[in-house]
């Protein structure tokens, strides 16, 4: 096999093992939310369980990257594909830790009576989810105009975020006795923006690849 062809080859099993682990945080995301809204203590530590795998898949695609920029010396745009596609599955694996941290939420809230209807979490997972899909499609389609989409998603969920905020301040004030699960849900919902965050890092990545230039999307 000629040695780009080859090099090409690599460069797509890189880009299936990244998607398969960010589809793999995703649900790891949509299960923690869904542990946590129906108090699924089983559920939850399945996902605790289950993060372990992600750790190995990210670790396979390090040792990837590594081969590949050590035996093929790409340079230009085949080496922004190594370094982003590196980058990216850090960050998917940190969003599988998030989403860990979801889970040990619903296992310290247990079986406890939710103070509040779990309206807004569900919001922001779903937003969340949809720029992972978004992500994962522009890293294979190197579109980088979808940067700019992910960018404004992550602008409605710090706005969900403050809302909540606000409103788990005022139940604190209202009751000390809800102080302890409002600050659970705080976390929550404070893991979920950084979620938002993680995703416009993966965009960036996105953009680096199209056209080498760095972009803090998070401003």
């Amino acid at each position: 096999m000629p040695t780009r062809q080859k090099f090409d080859h690599e460069l797509e099993d890189l880009r299936l093992k990244i998607l398969t682990l960010g589809k793999m945080a995703e649900q790891q995301i949509a299960l923690a939310v869904n542990s946590l809204i129906n108090q699924d203590l089983e559920l939850a530590n399945s996902i605790v369980v289950k993060d372990l795998e992600l750790n190995d898949l990210r670790a396979d695609i390090e040792e990837t990257c590594i081969l590949l920029i050590a035996t093929q010396q790409p340079f230009a745009r085949d080496l922004r594909k190594l370094v982003a596609g590196f980058k990216i599955s850090i960050y998917l694996e940190r969003m599988g830790d998030l989403a860990v941290d979801l889970a040990k939420v619903s296992i310290r809230i247990g079986q406890e009576k939710l103070i509040k209807p779990l309206v807004d979490i569900p919001r922001m997972s779903g937003i969340v989810q949809e720029m992972i899909r978004i992500g994962l499609k522009a890293y294979v389609d190197e579109d980088c105009g979808a940067a700019a989409e992910m960018s404004l998603m992550d602008d409605e969920i710090d706005k969900i975020y403050s809302g909540v905020f606000g409103e788990l301040k005022t139940i604190m004030m209202e009751n000390p006795n809800n102080v302890t699960q409002a600050n659970y849900l705080l976390f929550a919902s404070r893991f979920l923006e950084r979620l938002g965050d993680y995703c416009t890092n993966i965009a960036e990545e996105i953009v680096y690849i199209c056209n080498g230039k760095r972009m803090d999307l998070n401003e």
